[in-house]
């Protein structure tokens, strides 16, 4: 698997070097007087959304009723103000991805009763992932053991190897075993929340065979190796040294889920979930630009801010822009892929970016945010104000999701809006 890791990180770096620096065609484009209509829509939702999170009845039928209202303001939102088809619509709320975070997140409940809302989420992110994955390679789009397993590895390892109060040579320590335990090894756990990780492990292998499922691990291996390297970008001091480092950590990290999901890959499905790994790892980067600066975080975007160069940013996210429209193009391969699944993932891709870049104008050139802008349904301050006062009602929304977490497996998901498509 290193070796098929190190191959499809070339790949991904040649595609992202063959990429243009010019600003790309992202589609409609909209004059302010839409941007205006499309706001006022939004706050039309938002308005409802705040209703909800004011309610505390959240039991029962109540939950039941709250899940309506929610789902008919979002849609009708979605169609008017982002032009979603009621395909897209249903991939969203009818079974799709909000069956996805719900069922993890009871899934994590009964696992571990005391892990975070928080911690949940950041599952739910990598699940959806998985899951899209599922749907794209023609299979039930579910959170099978192995998804939810490898879905909650990962915050409870960050979680560890983040806490300063850990030493570095106990983390040290703990990344052994947890390479160990991959490899199909089983040194004794240090703490309960290694036994935890110890467990997530072994609900892995009671899926998929070692032996007949070498991929499997390998991916998981090297997502591990990836993240250990990626230590090195508080080191680097050149974006050459970067990239290699960024686009094999998001690569591999993704090209587990596809293994996760399916078991075996062909060539092109494998090309595809490293490459969109990648693109995701880019939307991140470009997202945390601010904090991975301030913090010494090199990552493709840190570096040109360092270097003080708005032009070179620029650059930088219209080749992110030629690299996303290339990766997209790859699901073309993938024959059992649903149309309605491919091109929603190419509409939420494409706006993770420009709003991404939009909330960050002062690393931008004016002329260069002003182009951005207009293929935004949204004008960028107005969503930067608005994801400020939904800030405001965190906790009010995480005691929602708790509340339908406690419901049962008949009763209706959390209705979960990527905020790609949103915010």
């Amino acid at each position: 698997m290193t070796g098929a890791v190190e191959k499809l990180t070339a790949e991904s770096i040649a595609l992202w070097h063959r990429g243009e620096d010019c600003f790309p065609s992202l589609g409609r484009r909209f004059t302010p007087a839409q941007q205006a209509r499309k706001e006022a829509l939004l706050d039309r939702f938002l308005a409802s959304l705040e209703g909800e999170i004011g309610n505390t009845l959240w039991t029962g039928k109540d939950r039941a009723r709250v899940h309506a209202r929610i789902s008919v303001a979002f849609a009708e939102f979605a169609r008017s103000a982002l032009e979603l088809e009621d395909c897209h619509v249903a991939l969203l709320l009818e079974g799709g991805f909000s069956s996805v975070g719900s069922s993890l997140g009871r899934e994590a409940r009964r696992f571990d009763p005391g892990v975070t809302t928080a911690e949940i989420l950041r599952a739910c992110r990598n699940a959806w992932a998985a899951c899209g994955l599922q749907a794209l390679f023609g299979l039930p789009m579910t959170v099978t053991p192995a998804i939810f397993a490898y879905s909650m590895l990962y915050p409870y390892s960050d979680n560890y190897l983040d806490d300063a109060r850990i030493p570095r040579e106990q983390k040290l320590s703990f990344s052994a075993r947890f390479r160990s335990w991959l490899s199909g090894e089983n040194p004794p756990a240090a703490n309960d929340r290694e036994e935890t990780i110890r467990k997530l492990v072994s609900m892995i292998e009671s899926v998929y065979a070692r032996s007949e499922y070498p991929e499997v691990y390998g991916s998981l291996l090297a997502i591990h190796r990836s993240q250990e390297e990626s230590l090195r970008l508080l080191e680097s001091d050149t974006r050459d040294d970067v990239l290699p480092l960024v686009f094999a950590k998001g690569g591999s990290s993704v090209l587990a889920d596809a293994y996760l999901a399916a078991g075996r890959l062909t060539d092109a499905e494998a090309s595809f979930a490293f490459a969109w790994g990648v693109l995701l790892q880019l939307g991140d980067d470009l997202q945390d630009m601010r904090e991975d600066s301030a913090n010494g975080l090199r990552t493709v975007f840190s570096s040109a801010v360092s270097e003080d160069t708005k032009s070179t940013l620029d650059a930088l996210t219209n080749r992110t822009f030629h690299f996303a429209l290339q990766v997209m193009t790859r699901m073309d391969k993938l024959g059992r892929a649903p149309e309605a699944l491919k091109d929603l993932l190419r509409r939420s891709s494409i706006s993770l970016a420009v709003r991404a870049a939009g909330a960050l104008p002062e690393y931008y050139s004016t002329r260069y945010i002003a182009e951005l802008e207009a293929g935004s349904p949204f004008r960028f301050g107005f969503l930067t104000s608005r994801r400020e006062k939904l800030a405001r009602h965190k906790r009010r929304l995480a005691a929602m999701f708790e509340a339908f977490l406690a419901g049962g497996e008949d009763e209706p998901v959390f209705p979960l809006i990527p905020s790609s498509l949103l915010l």
